[in-house]
């Protein structure tokens, strides 16, 4: 057989082999990962995301110290020290340093939120978040700290929780100097010193500095309180505020005065007796001048030049005879307006104004 034959026959036997392989289609992901399962389309892609199971980091970052498992990861990663942010947001200015993070940005000022839960109907913009939120329903939380025992959806939620326990708080604040665990927190805060509140309420008009401040406060509008204690059947419109109230009925007190030992349930009670060690006294008697440091004790000592229980407007000093009078005035010190009619979408700074407003409805 001469080389030319040979080289012919060698031509055939290999095409033979490739039509005993079974046939795969352009796109199709024939490989996969023993390890998890996850599937793709070529084995060289197999190879570099099977680097990832064996825990080998052998890229460094000589600034921070962070360890990859592949050269391009550094690079990548190399660039956040730089500070340079060249792809930006032609809709809001918002910079970043890769081009694929601003396409993920972009999607929010389209509006549009293809993936919903099937849940509770909330949309995203992208199928990565779904999957995320999608895990707070499951309720399994696989990341425990080891310092409090406190569970986790995420292993990101998981190391900024451990951050507390670090102690280390980085990021201090130029204008007040107090300091934060993380860069975020700093940045939420000084949006307080801006006086900036971008955030405003459609139904009573007060504005706040973030939007998830604002989704809280609307909260109130809607008169929807899920959160019920089951000792004294009290309900709350925010689960935080339920657990606050809990406090009460555990006799659990483990806010502690450093100055004489007095123990508290909540925190707010804390910073109230705390007054009274500072030698501040706000609350003045407008028939003798003396100042008290607690509103309560002025209040008490008010009977002595009236005779009667007397409850004081700490905004513009009037004076009721009943705390419930004192409680109907508040409401004109407010701009919210908490109370909506039904009928008219009217809304009110107080339950009686509404009460009244409704006789209109009824008369007709």
């Amino acid at each position: 057989m001469t080389s030319t034959q040979k080289d012919q026959h060698g031509a055939r036997s290999q095409r033979s082999q490739e039509a005993d392989k079974p046939h795969r289609r352009k796109g199709e992901k024939t490989y996969s990962c023993d390890e998890c399962g996850k599937s793709f389309t070529r084995t060289g892609h197999l190879k570099t995301h099977q680097l990832i199971h064996s825990g080998v980091k052998p890229y460094s970052c000589d600034l921070c110290g962070k360890s990859f498992t592949l050269a391009q990861n550094l690079k990548t990663h190399q660039v956040i020290h730089s500070g340079v942010k060249p792809y930006s947001c032609d809709e809001c200015g918002k910079s970043f340093i890769r081009t694929g993070h601003l396409k993920r940005h972009q999607l929010i000022h389209s509006g549009f939120k293809p993936y919903s839960c099937d849940l509770c109907g909330k949309s995203f913009t992208r199928a990565a978040h779904l999957k995320t939120h999608q895990l707070f329903h499951s309720g399994f939380k696989p990341y425990s700290c080891e310092f409090c025992g406190k569970s986790f959806t995420r292993a990101g939620d998981l190391k900024r929780h451990q951050l507390i326990h670090s102690g280390l708080k980085p990021y201090s604040c130029d204008l007040c100097g107090k300091p934060f665990t993380r860069a975020g927190d700093l940045k939420t805060h000084q949006l307080f010193h801006s006086g900036f509140k971008a955030y405003s309420c459609g139904l009573c008009g007060k504005s706040f500095t973030m939007a998830q401040t604002l989704k809280t406060h609307q909260l109130i509008h809607s008169g929807v309180k899920p959160y019920s204690c089951d000792l004294c059947g009290k309900s709350f419109t925010l689960a935080a505020h339920l657990k606050k109230h809990q406090l009460i009925h555990s006799g659990v007190k483990e806010c502690i005065c450093g100055f004489c030992g007095k123990a508290f349930a909540q925190n707010d009670s804390l910073q109230r007796h705390l007054v009274t060690h500072s030698g501040i006294k706000a609350y003045s008697c407008n028939f003798c001048g003396k100042s008290f440091s607690n509103k309560h004790y002025r209040n008490i000592h008010l009977r002595i030049h009236t005779g009667n229980d007397v409850s004081c407007c700490d905004q513009c000093g009037k004076l009721f005879t009943t705390d419930a009078h004192l409680k109907l005035h508040m409401f004109s010190h407010t701009e919210e307006r908490p109370y909506k009619c039904d009928l008219c979408e009217k809304t009110f700074k107080a339950p009686h104004q509404l009460n009244k407003h409704q006789q209109i409805h009824t008369r007709k």
